[in-house]
């Protein structure tokens, strides 16, 4: 389907804002853990954002796999990694060593392996089983 690459860059984008949104919700709530900062926690708007965009995240990622098979799909979302080191970096100047930037160079590399593979098809599992 054409708009599957779209949804597949949706889901790392709203996994980054969750992030983004639970790094405030985190730093705007104060207190002693206990019911008070619980309270406090659940009327954040910050925590209300980053719920609204895991639920919208989860009903995305049910569409990319109803179109796709989950062993190409899952890989791809390992992206998330990448975006969040950026957006930390960007947003709450957060340093990014050399080995960080290396393994995201290799996330980047993998999602992309597995997104650009050809279409073969295997024997399933269940028909390699031995007869015993």
């Amino acid at each position: 389907m054409k708009d599957l690459p779209t949804l597949w860059l949706s889901i790392p984008l709203l996994n980054t804002l969750q992030q983004i949104f639970l790094k405030e919700s985190a730093v705007h709530v104060s207190g002693e853990f206990g019911v008070q900062w619980l309270v406090s926690l659940a009327t954040s708007p910050w925590f209300i954002l980053a719920i609204i965009a895991e639920i919208v995240c989860f009903v995305l990622w049910l569409r990319v796999l109803e179109q796709t098979d989950l062993s190409k799909a899952f890989p791809l979302s390992a992206v998330s990694y990448v975006f969040v080191l950026a957006s930390a970096w960007l947003l709450y100047s957060e340093p990014v060593s050399a080995l960080q930037l290396g393994g995201s160079a290799l996330i980047i590399a993998g999602a992309w392996c597995v997104s650009t593979a050809p279409e073969e098809r295997a024997i399933p599992a269940s028909s390699t089983k031995s007869a015993q």
